[in-house]
């Protein structure tokens, strides 16, 4: 080829191997737009154990309270839902629990079984006593049943009072159970929100401080009782947190898988005076 048609040649190859280039090319939003956009899923972690208490400081969600547990104080997660294969696991203090309140309620029906056939003499017992047998008095038999009567009615009461005995649940925990959570928050957010708008006049500007309260709701939402298990130090706080939590009742009413094994929920919080005016709960 002549010198015009070879370059020719050679611009129009170059020509379209830059638009092939240019047509290879697409553009994307990066991943870390993706972070923003998309929905942030909610972690909750399987244990493979239970405990009564429930942790100050939750670390994660999880299906029960689990404080504790593990044989390290190191920031470590089990590796497996499963139970460990121990001939005595942890978290067994449900199943302990009931086997002992069974053991109790048996020794209670055996003893109301003992006394029940002694209140009616049997006719060797009414029979008419012979020369060698001692003598009773009436009075001595008097007593006696009397004594009977009142060790009956005891154990009739006491097995009474048990079966009455309202059933509490215990907030307050690392791997808080899931089903009391979001009831918790509600009843955190009421008292603050009734705490910043009475906070203590004498406190103002002042005195600052934290202390732990315990507080048990009835099913209807009502305060059953307040018990502050760790002072602030001043007594004014102490008594302006408890009048808080008091005057922030009623709070809402259990739903129904809290209210079927729970006549009383205790919330242990620790609470917050500080810079501010300021009352928060952790």
């Amino acid at each position: 080829m002549d010198p015009p048609q070879r370059v020719f040649t050679v611009a129009l190859g170059l020509s379209i191997l830059l638009h092939a280039i240019v047509l290879s090319i697409h553009f994307r939003f990066p991943d870390v737009m993706r972070k923003f956009t998309a929905a942030q899923p909610l972690e909750v972690v399987l244990v493979n154990s239970k405990s009564r208490s429930r942790p100050v400081k939750p670390d994660v969600l999880a299906q029960a309270n689990l404080d504790g547990g593990g044989n390290t104080d190191d920031n470590r997660r089990a590796k497996t839902p499963l139970p460990v294969t121990q001939s005595v696991q942890p978290g067994d203090d449900l199943q302990r629990a009931t086997r002992r309140v069974q053991e109790l309620e048996a020794q209670q029906r055996q003893l109301l079984a003992q006394i029940q056939p002694s209140k009616t003499p049997s006719s060797a017992s009414v029979s008419t006593p012979t020369p060698n047998d001692p003598q009773i008095s009436g009075a001595d038999l008097m007593s006696r049943s009397l004594a009977l009567m009142r060790f009956e009615a005891e154990i009739a009461r006491n097995v009474d009072e048990y079966n009455k005995r309202p059933r509490k649940q215990f907030v307050g925990a690392r791997a808080a159970e899931f089903r009391f959570a979001q009831y918790t928050e509600n009843y955190r957010q009421k008292v603050e929100r009734i705490g910043n708008l009475n906070y203590p006049q004498e406190a103002r500007g002042k005195i600052y401080g934290s202390l732990q309260l315990s507080v048990s709701i009835g099913p209807d939402g009502s305060v059953v009782s307040v018990e502050v298990l760790q002072p602030s130090g001043f007594p004014v706080l102490d008594r302006a947190a408890e009048l808080i939590v008091r005057m922030a009742a009623p709070y809402g009413e259990f739903p129904p898988d809290i209210r079927k094994d729970t006549d009383i929920l205790v919330i242990t919080r620790t609470w917050r005076f500080v810079a501010g005016d300021r009352l928060s709960g952790e």
